[in-house]
């Protein structure tokens, strides 16, 4: 249970921010970019407002 919170709260990189727009232009899934940068959904959806990026919902 310990290993689940290992990066919690960790600061995010200029390599993840870079990743994470790349992805969101590309119109991933919420779900997908946060597996692939290996961060909550939560942290994902936050940075990505933060940016002023819009994520792709699934419907």
């Amino acid at each position: 249970m310990a290993e689940r919170f290992e990066r919690h709260r960790q600061p995010w990189t200029s390599d993840e921010v870079q990743k994470l727009l790349t992805l969101a232009k590309k119109g991933m899934p919420l779900k997908a970019i946060a597996k692939a940068l290996t961060r909550s959904e939560e942290s994902v959806k936050e940075r990505a407002k933060q940016d002023g990026l819009s994520i792709a919902k699934l419907r």
